[in-house]
């Protein structure tokens, strides 16, 4: 379930609010033990989400470092070249 959790600190362009979003949804989703709350506990997921993204957002901004900002594309190409080597194609 929380696979789709990825580095979102220094990138170039910087993570955006879908990604931030995305990856707190995955969070809860995982604490919670479920993807889709009931009616009755939608409140609560929902207020969970939104507060794990407001604090991905405030530590993802003010994280410094001194390495250049990593590049998407090339980022992904070497995720698949991992994953194909511990796969295999």
């Amino acid at each position: 379930m929380c696979r789709n959790i990825k580095t979102l600190f220094n990138f170039d362009p910087p993570a955006t609010e879908e990604e931030i979003r995305a990856s707190a949804l995955q969070f809860v989703r995982k604490l919670s033990g479920s993807t889709h709350p009931s009616k009755a506990n939608e409140a609560a997921f929902e207020l969970a989400v939104n507060k794990v993204t407001d604090v991905a957002r405030e530590l993802i901004e003010s994280l410094t470092t001194s390495a250049p900002p990593r590049n998407r594309e090339i980022e992904a190409e070497k995720a698949k070249i991992r994953a194909a080597k511990r796969f295999g194609r």
